[in-house]
């Protein structure tokens, strides 16, 4: 089944991102590998692309898991919780009508 995995920053997050970065995506390019990555990518802190120095204020992955519990544990694991980017971690069963 699919799970919505939503993020949200501590404040002034991005130098903590920064340094987590190259782990973080190295978990999202093995979830894509397994063929289980629907979508990954953050939420800008204004409305632009690119934020610069504003930065980010969350993520968003959907990804296909086991069990509630298993992307509940996958989630936990990240390297921006341990390195204190995400202040709070929301997942929940997800169901895609589109595409």
């Amino acid at each position: 089944m699919l799970y919505s995995i939503f993020a949200f920053d501590v404040a002034d997050s991005l130098p903590l991102r920064a340094k987590a970065r190259p782990d973080h995506v190295a978990r999202l390019k093995a979830l894509n590998e397994a063929g289980k990555l629907v979508l990954a990518g953050p939420n800008p802190a204004m409305d632009c692309p690119k934020p610069g120095d504003e930065g980010f204020s969350g993520s968003l992955i959907v990804a296909e898991f086991d069990s509630l519990e298993k992307a509940q544990q996958w989630a936990d694991s990240d390297p921006y919780i341990k390195a204190g980017v995400y202040e709070k971690v929301i997942v929940k069963p997800f169901k895609q009508v589109l595409p």
